[in-house]
């Protein structure tokens, strides 16, 4: 982990180590005690698809299966 500071007109360089690692292009995400920095594939439905590549149901389950969760948590 390195200390990093901004430059005069606000710009941030990532580590020669972190870019290799994680890429060129990331989303900066506001929370409530600071930010981070997710990194964004150069073709994020390529990696999405890469993800769930071990998934054996279909999205109409796996969304039958998350509204039937959420009705039970709710005391359907």
């Amino acid at each position: 982990m390195a200390d990093i500071a901004l430059d005069d007109r606000g710009r941030l360089t990532l580590p020669k180590e972190v870019r290799e690692r994680y890429g060129d292009r990331y989303h900066v995400v506001q929370l409530p005690d600071g930010v981070k920095l997710v990194p964004v594939a150069d073709d994020p439905l390529e990696a999405l698809k890469d993800e769930f590549a071990d998934v054996e149901k279909s999205a109409d389950e796996l969304r039958d299966e998350a509204r039937d969760a959420a009705l039970d948590e709710a005391g359907r």
